[in-house]
This record gives structure tokens, C-alpha cells and sequence, in this order.
């Protein structure tokens, strides 16, 4: 069909509904990222009326504006504020609220409540918590915390966090295949336990110190005996993990007694699997009776994200979904991640199988946390962090604190012949080689943030001397090693450093390692390189769990090896620091590192601590573990000797019991843990800590008893550790108050906390020393 254009004016309406369909063009296209400033509850200098609710009235306790906000809710609006993306109730002016923000390592983007934009482009990444926990340096824990928090609420302030953070992660790493292990503090329940308790205090803590207050709320999770993702094809979401009273007690359970009782921590979150055939989410006696019950929780409890589909759909807990959120909500759940209770509550509430105070008791722990951060007190930037915005975070002192907290981590596993440190003098050439030697990303781990800047190894090291490269593997599944431009350069380089180990891809949520070998041809491109090079040789491993390197351990060729965790942003800058000697190595350790030969016998589904002879079990971690070790808990170097001495320590305690206790005329091997002959029982240990070399170290003391063997009791366990500063040819003191009912006790077979009568023998480094503990 043919046609003509002609030349005519447009009509004016013509012309004006162009003009407006552009302009809603322009307004859509270019509206800011943050278009409106963030909404506050109760901001009375928005709306006057919202002076007169009691839940906006700061004068009065927390009990109280609680129960004048619930009172003021029909159950629909009750049950917007039982999921982690809450509604809004707009004739009470409150807005919605995302309870999921995570802060595992730095202020992270993953979950809704947090993200970065041109306004705060990144936030400080510290290592991963594994690597954190190996300093043994319990101030460290509390100050990175501080650090989070402060640039959290000033992320908050602009519209960009919550204030609910759903870290740390204190599950004990039982098994050296869990992919999720680089997220927690190691093996140990002790070091676990002061992890979890100190950084929830540095994220929580006012700085007013007004313990009703917070300045964001944390969460301990997963509760409880959660630590396998997937492997050979059981998964967490099916997983009944079988635990004896004994090793529930003893183990899985005290890191978050002490988080709870220690750490006054705002939330726990409870875990997809089951234990002992109860999905954790589902157990009445694990939440309402131990956490809230026992351990008195101020906070609530929340879900993992989806639990409650995941026990009705996938482990068949209940017929409906309506019985499934009840028994949540019943067992102490106040809060659910994903959608489950709000889809579901009303009609469970209809059907009878939930009462609506039920509900209350729910959103009112809810509720009542978010009155303790603040949230129902207005604007912020006229509360006690009002003055935090993008100008507090990322700033060169928290930059360098991520720098430090890598550098204390860092553990020096080998050093022949003092390889190590390096001279920046005399080493003209650097030869630096392997697949996570340039890397950026990897450097952070999982749950990260944006991080202010990356220094990778390579970066860290050509900053002090000059350098040559090669990947010898283009990732570290490594499937065929480039060995030759490797090879070339470490041939005519003064040292080489050899970059290798695991990222995501290798360990990871979800994904727990079949074998814990070095990944594909790495060890073939570590030896091959090691044979021709012609100066020292140092290999750094980077992973999160750790690696039967027995052939690098035994090759001379390989003067030192170092393990890096996966260190932060700065994790190149630290990793520099140690093996050129601005920094004296003081890690040590917080797991075991196994031989292949474990992992190719025991299940990672056998749940079991204790050793059992019978079918020859070897146990689990340094305190059960009866086999070899490529390197053991607590293994660490540094580059100077430190000497100790015992200069105080009783030899006898003796426990009081009242009158006619059984034990004056019987035989007894232990004693129940009862207040009244616990009361002011400690004793006094004191070391004299001497530095003989020529370079100042922060010391890592680590203080293990090796209790009497009665009910099944560890071969060795963590006391207690200090970090101490200790200059060149210089010596200090360290003090430990050992509380004998709680350090110098052990858990019996049905799981009653006992003080072990007889022979304790208490250890640090090579130093010995008995002390007895009878009636």
C-alpha cells in the first residue's frame, strides 16, 4: 500500500501528551537511587498524632510500649511482623522493615536488608571468621564487631542496612570436609564461645553502655548441631543429625550458652536439620526450654531462611502447612525467614491449633528488639548514632584494623632453617606463582561485602620488592597445571612464593568437600616448581578448611609454609607484612588438619565426638581425635622463641561439701556442679612469658588441661589463651583464673556437668604441670 507524508502542525493535545509521556519517562528513568529519604516509626516531627501512641513514647519501658503496640494490631496486621520482610502499618505510621541483613566478616550484601549504592559504594571487609579466630586474640574479636556496627548504623541512617544482623555463625567445624567451616571460629567449644560472645558485644554494645539498648542486634546461629551442607548426597535439609547428651552438651551447645548468657546476644536462629529426629525449628525443649527457659534469651528467635517449608514439604514433619506453623510458633519461633507463617498463621489461629496470644508472645520479643535499637524512637540522625552517615565507613583506621586482624591470624606452620622472614634487602627478585596469587574475591570468602578496596598477595608483595608472575593454573580446580612459565621463573628468582589452596568453588554453603586433598594439579605445580627454584621456597595455602599437604610438609625443597585463611581485603598487604618480617607471625591453628586417610574412613554423617575402639572410630577434633595429624590445634610458629615459666599454680584444690555428702565415705570419681561448693572455687595460674630473639611479637599463651579419665572425658581441652605484646629479648606475665566447677569440669554420659576428681594436668607449650582436685 503506498502512502504520502504531508507537512501539517500537530493538534496541541498531541503536542502535550507527548510532552508528558516523556517527562514520565525522564522521572522514570532517572530518578535517584534513593528517591525518597527513609521512613521512621514514630517520627512525630513528620506527624504530630504519632506522640500520642505509647509505643512512640521513649519515657516509658520497653514492656510497655510493647504491649501498647500489640494491643493496637488485628491479627492479620500481627502476622505482618512474624516474617523477616515485615509489612507496614500505615495508620500507625510504621513502615516496613527488613529483619535480614548479615555482618559475618564486614557489612554484607547478602540478604535484602543491605545493599551498596553510589552513596556507600563499599564497607570494610575483614578476613574470613576463620582465619580471625586463629589470632586467639579475644579483644580483636570484640573490636572488629565495633567496627561492623558502627559502619552498619551509619549505613542505616542513609536508608542502606537494617539494624537486625543475622551473624555470627559459632557452629563447631566437627568435620574438616564442611564447606561452611571458614565461617566459624574453628573446632573448639572454649574459642568458639569467646568468638561468638566478644563480637556480639562489639556489634551490640552502646556506647553509653546502656545494656537496654542496642546498637544493632546480632544473631548466633545455626542452632543447633549444624555442620553438614551436602555431602555424598545428604543434604541439610534432610539431615537427622543423632547426638548423644554427652557430645549436645559438652560440644555443640556451649558456644551458644555463651552467646546467649555471656554475649546477652539479641537473637538465635534455628537450623534446617533435625536433631535426634526434631527438626531444631520444631523443638519445644530446644527453643522455649533451653534458650528462652534456661538460658533466659532477651531477644527472639528466628528461623533459618525457609526452615518451616523445608521441615513440612522436605522432612514431612507435619500433614499441613497450618500444623507445621503452629508447632514453630509453639515450640518459641518468633520469627520466620521466608513467607511460611504469614501465609499460614491465620489459618492455623482458625483452626485451632494456635491461640492468637501465642502470636503475641511472638511479636512482642520481635517487637521489643527493635525498641531496644531504636527503631520506634524517630529519626536517628537525633539519636545516639544520629551523626554516622557514608564518612564512617570505609575509613583508613578501620582499613587498617581488616590489615591487622589478618596479620594476627596468619599461621606460620613450617620454616626450615629460619627461611623465613625474608629480606627485602637482599632478595631481589620475587617469583610468585599459583592460582590465588593475584585473586581479589576470593580474599573475602562467603557472606561479603563490597569491600573498600582489594590488595591482592601479588599487589602486597611487589610493594616491596620487585616480582615476577605466573598463574600455573588458570583456577584452582586446576584440571592441567601450566607448569613451565612457572617453572622458568622460579628458576632464576632469589624466592618464590607459591599461592595455592580453595575458594568457593572448592568449599562453599551447600557444598562440603569429598576429599580434602590440594584441589586438582596443584600439588604437581607446587612440587615441580619446587624442584628447580633456585632460592627459598614458601608456599601460602588460602582456604578455609584445612589440606593434607604432607607431600609440601615433607619436601625440603619447601622452606615455609603459611596459612592465610581467606584474609580480607587486605589480606595481600598482611600476607606481605609476615613473610618480609614487618610482622611477627602469631597464629595458631584453630582446627585440625587431617590426612586424607580420615576422611576416606569415617562418614561425615557420624555425629559422634568420642572415639569408639570396638569398630575403631577415631573421634572427632584435638580433644577426641586418637590419630595422626598433618598439623594438630593450636600448631603455630613464630619467628622468634618464646620461653614459659610457671611462677604461680596451686598443686591441691580441695572442693567443700556440706555434711553427710555420700562422697566423704564413698568413693567418688566426680562431683555434681552445685552452687554451693562452686562459690568463689578458682585458683590462680601465673607465667612468666619470655621473648629471647630480636623481634617484638604479640605471643598467642594457650592454657589445656588433660583432665582424669572419668565419663568418657577429653584427652586434652582449651582452658583458656591470652594475646601478649612482648618486645625484643623482653619477658611479661600472663594471668589465667581458672574457675574449677566450670574449667576443671567435664560432662558425663547423661550430659550432667561434673568437676572430675584426681589428676589435672594443665599444659602451655611444652611446659607440664599436675595439679589435684579432690574433697
Amino acid at each position: 500500500m503506498a502512502f504520502s507524508l504531508q507537512n501539517r502542525a500537530p493538534k496541541a493535545s498531541s503536542v502535550l501528551l507527548c510532552f508528558l509521556l516523556c517527562f514520565a519517562l525522564f522521572l522514570f528513568c532517572f530518578r535517584p537511587a534513593l528517591a525518597q529519604s527513609p521512613v521512621f516509626a514514630c517520627d512525630v516531627t513528620k506527624n504530630s498524632s504519632f506522640a500520642s501512641f505509647g509505643f512512640c513514647d521513649k519515657s516509658l519501658g520497653t514492656g510497655a510500649r510493647v504491649a501498647d503496640l500489640v494491643k493496637r494490631l488485628t491479627l492479620q496486621e500481627k502476622i505482618l511482623f512474624l516474617v523477616n520482610s515485615a509489612g507496614s502499618v500505615s495508620r500507625l505510621g510504621i513502615p516496613k522493615y527488613e529483619w535480614w541483613s548479615e555482618a559475618l566478616h564486614g557489612v554484607s550484601y547478602v540478604g535484602p536488608g543491605t545493599h551498596f549504592s553510589s552513596v556507600v559504594p563499599g564497607a570494610t571487609s575483614f578476613p574470613q571468621v576463620i582465619l580471625t579466630a586463629a589470632s586467639f586474640n579475644a579483644s580483636l574479636f570484640e573490636a572488629i564487631g565495633k567496627v561492623v556496627s558502627t559502619e552498619a548504623r551509619a549505613m542505616y541512617n542513609v536508608g542502606l542496612a537494617g539494624l537486625t544482623f543475622w551473624s555470627p555463625n559459632i557452629n563447631i567445624f566437627r568435620d574438616p570436609r564442611w564447606g561452611r567451616g571458614q565461617e566459624t571460629p574453628g573446632e573448639d567449644p572454649l574459642l568458639s564461645s569467646k568468638y561468638g560472645s566478644g563480637y556480639v558485644r562489639g556489634l551490640q554494645q552502646t556506647d553509653d553502655g546502656d545494656p537496654n539498648r542496642l546498637k544493632v542486634a546480632a544473631c548466633c546461629k545455626h542452632y543447633t548441631a549444624y555442620d553438614l551442607d551436602n555431602w555424598k548426597g545428604t543434604d541439610r535439609y534432610h539431615f537427622n543429625a543423632v547426638v548423644t547428651k554427652q557430645d549436645m552438651d559438652d560440644t555443640f551447645q556451649p558456644p551458644f550458652k555463651s552467646c546467649v548468657l555471656d554475649g546477652n546476644v539479641a537473637s538465635v536462629m534455628c537450623s534446617y536439620n533435625q536433631v535426634n529426629g526434631k527438626p531444631t525449628c520444631a523443638d519445644p525443649d530446644l527453643l522455649a526450654g533451653v534458650i528462652r527457659g534456661e538460658w533466659k534469651l532477651n531477644g527472639y528467635i528466628v528461623s533459618d531462611c525457609d526452615s518451616l517449608d523445608v521441615f513440612y514439604k522436605s522432612q514431612h514433619y507435619t500433614k499441613t502447612p497450618e500444623e507445621a506453623a503452629a508447632i514453630a510458633i509453639l515450640a518459641g519461633l518468633d520469627l520466620n525467614c521466608g513467607s511460611f507463617l504469614g501465609q499460614h498463621t491465620e489459618a492455623a489461629v482458625k483452626a485451632g491449633l494456635v491461640n492468637e496470644s501465642s502470636i503475641d508472645n511472638a511479636i512482642s520479643n520481635n517487637f521489643a528488639t527493635l525498641i531496644r535499637l531504636g527503631f520506634f524512637d524517630g529519626d536517628p540522625s537525633k539519636l545516639i548514632y544520629g551523626n554516622l552517615g557514608p564518612k564512617d565507613v570505609c575509613t583508613s583506621a578501620n582499613q587498617e584494623l581488616a590489615r591487622e586482624a589478618a596479620r594476627q591470624g596468619i599461621v606460620l606452620l613450617k620454616n626450615n632453617a629460619g627461611s623465613l622472614p625474608l629480606s627485602p634487602t637482599t632478595i631481589k627478585t620475587l617469583a610468585v606463582i599459583g592460582p590465588n596469587a593475584n585473586v581479589t574475591k576470593t580474599m573475602i570468602g562467603n557472606y561479603e561485602g563490597t569491600p573498600c578496596k582489594y590488595t591482592t598477595p601479588l599487589q602486597g608483595l611487589a610493594a616491596v620488592v620487585g616480582t615476577t608472575y605466573a598463574p600455573g593454573c588458570a583456577n584452582v580446580a586446576c584440571s592441567t597445571a601450566q607448569v613451565d612459565d612457572a617453572k622458568k621463573i622460579a628458576a632464576t628468582a632469589d624466592a618464590t612464593v607459591l599461592i595455592v589452596g580453595a575458594d568457593q568453588s572448592i568449599e562453599a554453603e551447600s557444598l562440603d568437600r569429598t576429599n580434602i586433598l590440594l584441589p586438582g594439579q596443584q600439588p604437581l605445580l607446587v612440587s615441580e616448581v619446587a624442584n628447580v627454584s633456585k632460592g627459598p621456597v614458601i608456599l601460602v595455602i588460602m582456604s578455609g578448611g584445612g589440606m593434607d599437604i604432607s607431600f609440601a610438609k615433607s619436601n625440603e625443597k619447601i622452606t615455609g609454609i603459611l596459612w592465610v585463611g581467606y584474609p580480607g581485603e587486605a589480606g595481600g598487604a598482611a600476607i606481605a607484612d609476615v613473610i618480609f618480617g614487618s610482622y611477627n607471625p602469631s597464629g595458631r591453628l584453630p582446627m585440625t588438619w587431617y590426612p586424607q586417610s580420615y576422611v576416606d574412613k569415617v562418614p561425615m554423617t557420624n555425629m559422634n565426638m568420642r572415639p569408639d575402639p570396638s569398630n575403631g572410630y577415631p573421634g572427632r577434633t584435638y580433644r577426641f581425635y586418637t590419630g595422626e595429624t598433618i598439623y594438630s590445634f593450636g600448631d603455630g610458629l613464630g619467628y622468634t622463641t618464646v620461653k614459659h615459666e610457671l611462677i604461680q599454680a596451686p598443686e591441691l584444690v580441695s572442693v567443700p561439701l556440706e555434711a553427710g555428702h555420700e562422697c566423704h565415705t564413698a568413693v567418688c570419681q566426680s562431683l555434681d556442679v552445685v552452687q554451693s561448693s562452686c562459690e568463689n572455687l578458682a585458683v590462680d595460674i601465673h607465667l612468666r612469658v619470655k621473648n629471647t630473639g630480636r623481634m617484638s611479637e604479640s605471643h598467642t599463651v594457650l592454657l589445656f588441661s588433660s583432665p582424669p579419665s572419668v565419663h568418657k572425658s577429653p584427652q586434652k581441652h582449651l582452658l583458656g589463651f591470652e594475646k601478649v605484646y612482648l618486645g625484643a629479648e623482653s619477658e611479661g606475665i600472663v594471668r589465667f583464673k581458672v574457675d574449677v566447677c566450670k574449667d576443671l569440669s567435664v560432662v558425663d554420659e547423661v550430659g550432667n556437668r561434673k568437676v572430675a576428681l584426681g589428676e589435672h594436668v594443665l599444659h602451655v607449650g611444652s611446659l607440664k604441670h599436675s595439679l589435684t582436685v579432690r574433697i
